[in-house]
Parts: structure tokens; C-alpha cells; sequence
């Protein structure tokens, strides 16, 4: 096929798509934001101006805001009543166990604002958020109840798909005892120790996230099972268990501190001990996960020094610390493992 032939086909359409997805992606952070999803599947389908006088919407912008997500497939429309898709039902209603929405509404208050200085961090390599205006993001998160509060759902919303995949996909009757290092809340806990009652649970993070972990433990019917490891991860030894998991915490940290972490996973797990590394991990090629490498985008954003990897990295990583055995397997989504054995 001739340039001229080839320059005659392509067309605009991705480019322009692309270009201006961010107009459907507020368009549905500021639906979770104002709760449509929940007051749809408490009160029913319902028209425009029913659902406007009780959102609180303008007359002017209300019919195209929900059409919009009509056509975003995030909405149903029939005789003029919109109502939940049964992907919104299920994950963006706030009284559903399934809600995913603590994620994108940390997204909508904290990460689209960010987002709009990327040039300015692909620049400098400097973080754009709290930090870029003197202020500690950690230090405020868990000096506040609520803002920690909802800073762990979104974790649990986060890790809910992985979590159900890895209880299905790793040989769980292997092993007796698991703790996840990170745990925020302790969503990934919940969701192994209630695949398999056999496992002996746990989760390992800063002491504020105690109140919350042993909420959401009982909140499962796992009081018993689940215990709380309070520490750092940086200054204390790491918990004792035959299995360790570390997900969407690596990839906050430099190389060194990767290294460090992956170390000292290795001097805590017994001989035939397993650590598990989930990430939305980039493709070795670095070519098909596209939220992969926008993730590690977020943390050129987010942090000093932190950046996403490949399962090749993370194998080689983890073969530098002393594991015999590493291999990646896919869970949901974006999201893969990588299995160290030591």
C-alpha cells in the first residue's frame, strides 16, 4: 500500500477520543461524587427531574449529564426513567459490598487536580501533589479519622478483584498462615482467609490503621482469624508467616527501597515460604498494559521516587534476593502476580 493510500485511510477518531477522554471520565467522577449511583438504586429508576431535584442539579446541565452517561454505558434510560446498569448497581451503589467507588472518588478529589500538571512533573520528575505545596500527604492522612477512613476503602476497592482472583488461582492448601504487608483496611485478608478457613491470617501496617482492619475483619465474620500486625516496614522486622503479600506497595518506592523490601520479605518467609507481589503490572514488552504504564505515571505524580515495573523486573528482583523460584500469573483486570519461593 502506497503513503498515499495509507495517509487516504486514517482517520482522527482515536486521536480526538483520547484527546478528550477526560470529559467522560469527570463526567462519571462527579456522578459517584454526588452519589447517582446509590440514590438510583435506593429509590429506582427515575426521570430527569426527579433525580435532579434530588441531587441538587442545575435545570440547564441535568438532561445532557445523564444522557451523557447513557451513552457512556454507565447509565440506563427507558420511557424516559433512568436506572443503574448492573455493573453500576453492583459497584457503584455505596451500600453494596461490591462498591468500588472509594477509589474513583479519591480519584475526583485528589488525582484529576494532579493530573493536570503531568508536563510539569515530566519536566522536573518532581511530585505534583501535596507535597509540591509543603504539605506531608501522610502525615495529614493519618493525622485525620475520616480522610484515613475512606483513604483505606478505596485500598479494599482497589485490591476486591485481585484478591478474589489470587484466592482462587495460588495453592492456598499449601500453606497455613499469610500475612499482607500493606494492608490498609485489610480487604485482600478478608478475602483469602474467607476462601480458605484453614489459613491462619493476618496484616501488617502503620498503628492508626488498627481501629479500621479489626472493624472490617468483624465486619466478615473473621475476628478470630485475622490478626493485626502494627509496624513499618521500613524500620521493623517484617511478620512471620508461610505466605507474604505485598500489592500496590512496591511500586510506591524507588529501586533501592523495591530491593529493600523484596530483602526482607526473603529473611522472614520459611524455606518453601511464598512472597506474592501484585501491581497492575507493565507488560514485558511495555506496549499492551496501558493502565499499568499510566500508573506509574501516577507515581511520577504522587511520589519522589516511585514508578511501575514489569514481571520481569519484579523475577529478577526477587532471584537477586535469594528466591530459587519466580514466576507471574495473571489475576483480574490489569492486575498480575509474580510468585517468589524461597
Amino acid at each position: 500500500m502506497t503513503a498515499a493510500a495509507k495517509d487516504a485511510q486514517a482517520t482522527p477518531d482515536a486521536i480526538m477520543q483520547l484527546g478528550f477522554g477526560f470529559w467522560g471520565s469527570k463526567a462519571l467522577l462527579s456522578a459517584v461524587e454526588l452519589g447517582l449511583f446509590t440514590e438510583l438504586a435506593r429509590g429506582g429508576p427515575r426521570n430527569a427531574a426527579a433525580l435532579a431535584g434530588r441531587l441538587g442539579l442545575h435545570v440547564r446541565g441535568a438532561r445532557d449529564f445523564l444522557d451523557a452517561l447513557v451513552a457512556l454505558g454507565m447509565l440506563e434510560r427507558d420511557a424516559g426513567r433512568y436506572a443503574n446498569t448492573p455493573a453500576t448497581a453492583l459497584y457503584l451503589d455505596r451500600r453494596s459490598p461490591g462498591y468500588l467507588g472509594g477509589m474513583l472518588e479519591m480519584a475526583n478529589a485528589r488525582l484529576y487536580p494532579f493530573w493536570g500538571s503531568l508536563t510539569e512533573a515530566l519536566r522536573t520528575g518532581a511530585p505534583q501533589n501535596e507535597v509540591k505545596h509543603g504539605r506531608d500527604l501522610f502525615g495529614e492522612l493519618y493525622a485525620d479519622p475520616e480522610r484515613l477512613r475512606g483513604f483505606a476503602a478505596a485500598m479494599t476497592a482497589l485490591s476486591l478483584a485481585p484478591a478474589r482472583a489470587m484466592a482462587a488461582a495460588f495453592p492456598w492448601d499449601r500453606h497455613r498462615s499469610f500475612v499482607d504487608i500493606g494492608c490498609a483496611e485489610g480487604g485482600l485478608p478478608a478475602q483469602i482467609a474467607l476462601a480458605h478457613p484453614h489459613l491462619a491470617g493476618g496484616g501488617f501496617d502503620l498503628p492508626a490503621l488498627r481501629p479500621l482492619f479489626e472493624a472490617h475483619a468483624a465486619a466478615q465474620g473473621l475476628a478470630g482469624r485475622l490478626a493485626f500486625h502494627a509496624g513499618d516496614f521500613f524500620a521493623d522486622p517484617l511478620p512471620r508467616a508461610d505466605v507474604l503479600v505485598m500489592g500496590h506497595v512496591l511500586h510506591d518506592w524507588d529501586l533501592e527501597r523495591k530491593r529493600m523490601l523484596i530483602g526482607k520479605a526473603h529473611a522472614a518467609l520459611p524455606p518453601g515460604g511464598a512472597l506474592i507481589v501484585y501491581e497492575a503490572l507493565i507488560d514485558d514488552d511495555r506496549r499492551a498494559n496501558a493502565f499499568g504504564l499510566l500508573m506509574s505515571l501516577n507515581m511520577l505524580i504522587e511520589t519522589p521516587g516511585g514508578f511501575d515495573f514489569t514481571a520481569a523486573d519484579c523475577i529478577g528482583w526477587m532471584r537477586e534476593a535469594g528466591f530459587r523460584e519466580a514466576a507471574a500469573h495473571p489475576l483480574a483486570g490489569p492486575d498480575s502476580m509474580v510468585v517468589g519461593i524461597k
